[in-house]
């Protein structure tokens, strides 16, 4: 097996990574594998730049969904947009670059898609999170919710989101391993937080479920309850689909980073980062799908947009 490896005096940082990802060594055989990533980006970022920005028109048209919820999903897109123009077209340039032995090329694209994949995947996975808590707060708050969390907190939150991750991004141009840290305990408390939160929905709404059938039961039916519970329900089941796909997108890559050596790398692994961190890319693509799929409301914006388009 093809192993690159480094010397032990080589300690400098940014030496040895742009050794490791900008190398002859590593087109040994696997140029078609790279070529074939390139294709498939190419498409996918086209389809990322094409959904989010129906999506997008389609939030803006849309009134019936609730504000916060409505901001937070529009944060989600315009990530998943900059996914599709940015960090998409650099990985291709960066894959094009080390085929074609582009070294300096390539030392530029490696740090550019690096800083522009953490920032982005950084905004996307707190804006899960706090879209779980959201409608965990809806919940719990009830008609005190709209007294509480106003469209202003929303906002300054999303900032906060862009900020902090374009921060901590910016170290893995000095020294990763803050990065590396920060991203475990981001992931692990983002989790928590969502797991906590969705197991807190879902026991809530059995526990309403079953008053309103003690209701039914003794002949004291609640027609409102019913329905808005249904309406929260399918909002949350829409965001749980599109928490679920973002896990399952960004899991492998996260074992594959974890998993890779700081010293010496089988060209096995490479190809298992690479191939991964597109699965990532093709998150960015299934999201548009998802929202026109499990929300009615924004299904109908965006036809409504293309049938406009196509008059």
């Amino acid at each position: 097996m093809t192993m690159i490896n480094f010397s032990d005096y080589e300690t400098d940082q940014k030496t040895v990574i742009v050794k490791l990802y900008c190398s002859a060594e590593l087109i040994r055989g696997v140029d078609g594998e790279l070529i074939f990533l390139s294709a498939l980006n190419i498409f996918l970022s086209i389809g990322a730049f094409l959904g989010n920005t129906l999506i997008l028109v389609a939030l803006h048209k849309e009134t019936s969904l609730h504000p916060p919820s409505k901001v937070l999903f529009r944060n989600l897109a315009i990530s998943d947009l900059c996914v599709g123009i940015i960090v998409g077209p650099l990985a291709v340039t960066y894959w094009i670059s080390v085929v074609n032995e582009r070294w300096n090329i390539c030392y530029f694209a490696y740090w550019a898609v690096s800083f522009s994949s953490h920032t982005l995947c950084q905004v996307s996975l707190l804006t899960m999170t706090a879209i779980s808590v959201d409608r965990l707060l809806a919940l719990l708050l009830g008609l005190r919710y709209k007294q509480i969390v106003f469209l202003k907190t929303v906002y300054m939150t999303i900032i906060g989101f862009w900020i902090l991750s374009i921060v901590v991004a910016s170290t893995i141009f000095f020294n990763a391993i803050i990065i590396s840290w920060y991203q475990y305990i981001v992931i692990a408390l983002c989790l928590l937080a969502t797991i906590f939160s969705y197991t807190k929905i879902f026991f809530s709404l059995r526990q309403n479920q079953i008053h309103v059938q003690n209701h039914v039961a003794h002949g004291q039916p609640s027609q409102a309850i019913p329905l808005n519970i249904a309406r929260y329900r399918k909002a949350v089941y829409s965001a749980l689909w599109v928490q679920v796909t973002l896990v399952v997108c960004y899991l492998p890559s996260c074992i594959a980073v974890a998993l890779t050596p700081q010293k010496g790398m089988p060209l096995s692994t490479y190809l298992a980062r690479e191939f991964t961190i597109t699965l990532v890319y093709l998150n960015s693509s299934l999201n548009p799908l998802l929202y026109c799929w499990k929300i009615t409301e924004v299904r109908e914006a965006v036809k409504e947009t293309i049938t406009q388009l196509f008059r």
